[in-house]
């Protein structure tokens, strides 16, 4: 599905538009809030966030892989990864988005949804 990505920028102004904040406060507001999420998730501690899902940190352990072009085996290294698990909400926007864009409504900018202030991906 092509369209565009939510940005810091398009977060600060939906919330300058929403909340009445400056437009340096609404900027300073999202970074800290992405600060805290990705500080906590470095820790290795899950980030809940109601109605729309959870963040954790999973480490996978070494295995061997295999190149796909060549069949030669190759030693995968451990490592830490950020798994998203998408709340049931969510799920169910997203899905309902999916079947009314499917009955012939389209989403603005090509983003899977629309909030109530027309700003695409904020809900």
């Amino acid at each position: 599905m092509a369209g565009r990505a939510v940005t810091r920028a398009h977060l600060s102004e939906a919330v300058y538009q929403e909340v009445g904040l400056s437009r340096n406060e609404s900027a300073e507001l999202v970074e800290t809030v992405l600060r805290e999420i990705s500080d906590t998730l470095t820790k290795g501690e899950a980030v809940k966030i109601s109605s729309f899902g959870s963040f954790s940190v999973r480490q996978k352990g070494a295995r061997i892989g295999r190149n796909p072009k060549t069949g030669e085996e190759v030693p995968i290294t451990p490592r830490r990864v950020i798994i998203f698990r998408a709340s049931d909400v969510l799920k169910s926007r997203i899905k309902s988005a999916l079947t009314n864009v499917g009955e012939g409504q389209t989403l603005q900018g090509g983003a899977s949804t629309v909030g109530e202030s027309g700003t695409p991906g904020i809900c």
